[in-house]
């Protein structure tokens, strides 16, 4: 991968200037007055939480993920929630989704009063194994949830088959597939809803907390609406008990802003991936993330393999360079679900994959020395 223009191996491993895991500072340099001057516009108008920034925002993006409706929420985990009991989740209704991804996931399943039921992944995507939900569905389930991981769709003409077969709903958490596609169609876009986290590590991500849902089906979208606003279709009217679950202005504003970078951002993010992969193909002590046929990855994490995963990972901590782990304990190892009564080894493929994986740096603003200067790391750790 080294040209004339590179820094050379030794100048690499001299190099101790950090090179952090996510760089939250330098993508928002270049658009910094524009989003002071949003935060002037709310503080001179008041206008703090909904309002025409939250609509506008709703709008576009809708528009960019290809359904007819979208309502900004409070985060990523609201998205969840307010879809499953926009849905009519019942005590005793089973939902299955992945036991390798953050607990949001799941716990909106519960919170919303269904029963998370947790499914091996398929061992080179990482998301749900579609032959594993086959498995497990019962006359109590009612919906999918395929997690969009890493920054790659889901199966998903698998799992709508699936759903279609048993008459069941399928919601996208695509909280880390901000502009993924799948054969052409947008993550979020495919199933009855999709789910989207702005937190600001996200491929689209706010400056602080925020979330959508995108729809294209009307009922959900007047439900989301009304829980996100106490249960209120108009004001001191309430349908129902609702949460306090509104999009803030500033942050739709802010959005608003990045969105019209996204596209540029993933492309940033897709050569990191280019650079990672081309540098690191002969380290046979790791497996490289691989690229579904169906999938146009956007790559919200890079994420490798290896058989003693702490020992790499402390190389990488001396060298200064940040790394992450996603996810070591599985969900279905978690206290929080113990009365579930997975027994270990029960899902496989699930439990190999939280020993081995480690997460590389990854962000749109990533150079070229710097991917060289982890690759650097980790050959020198592998001996080569």
């Amino acid at each position: 991968m080294a040209t004339a223009t590179m820094p050379v191996a030794a100048d690499l491993a001299a190099d101790v200037t950090p090179i952090p895991f996510l760089d939250l500072v330098e993508p928002h340099r270049a658009r910094e007055e524009e989003f002071v001057a949003a935060f002037r516009t709310a503080l001179r108008t008041a206008a703090f939480v909904g309002g025409p920034e939250v609509e506008q925002f709703e709008r576009e993006f809708a528009a960019w993920v290809g359904t007819t409706h979208c309502a900004g929420v409070a985060n990523g985990t609201d998205s969840l929630r307010f879809i499953f009991l926009s849905l009519g989740l019942e005590p005793g209704d089973e939902v299955i989704t992945a036991s390798h991804t953050f607990i949001a996931t799941s716990e909106a399943i519960s919170q919303a009063g269904g029963r998370p039921v947790f499914v091996d992944i398929d061992p080179v995507t990482m998301t749900l194994d579609p032959a594993a939900v086959a498995a497990a569905i019962t006359p109590r389930t009612v919906g999918i949830v395929p997690v969009h991981l890493y920054g790659q769709c889901a199966d998903m003409d698998s799992l709508l088959a699936l759903a279609a077969q048993h008459g069941l709903w399928v919601v996208e958490d695509a909280a880390q597939a901000h502009g993924a596609r799948y054969r052409g169609r947008s993550a979020g876009s495919m199933g009855t809803a999709g789910s989207f986290s702005f937190y600001p590590g996200k491929n689209l991500g706010s400056c602080g907390e925020g979330g959508a849902v995108t729809t294209s089906d009307a009922a959900i979208l007047d439900g989301v609406r009304r829980l996100r606003e106490h249960g209120q279709r108009e004001k001191y009217v309430h349908v129902s008990e609702g949460y306090n679950g509104r999009l803030h202005a500033i942050q739709a504003a802010i959005l608003r802003i990045k969105l019209r970078d996204q596209d540029a951002a993933n492309a940033g993010r897709q050569q990191v991936a280019r650079w990672y992969q081309e540098a690191l193909a002969d380290v046979p002590e790791l497996t490289l993330p691989q690229v579904a046929p169906w999938a146009e990855h956007v790559w919200h994490l890079y994420v490798v393999r290896t058989a003693n995963r702490e020992a790499l990972r402390q190389a990488l901590v001396a060298a200064r360079i940040g790394v992450g782990l996603h996810y070591p304990i599985p969900l279905h190892r978690q206290e929080a679900y113990a009365h579930l009564g997975y027994a270990p080894g029960s899902l496989p493929v699930t439990e190999q994959a939280a020993a081995e994986l480690l997460s590389l740096p990854m962000f749109p603003s990533l150079s070229q020395a710097q991917v060289e200067r982890v690759a650097q790391t980790i050959r020198r750790h592998f001996g080569r």
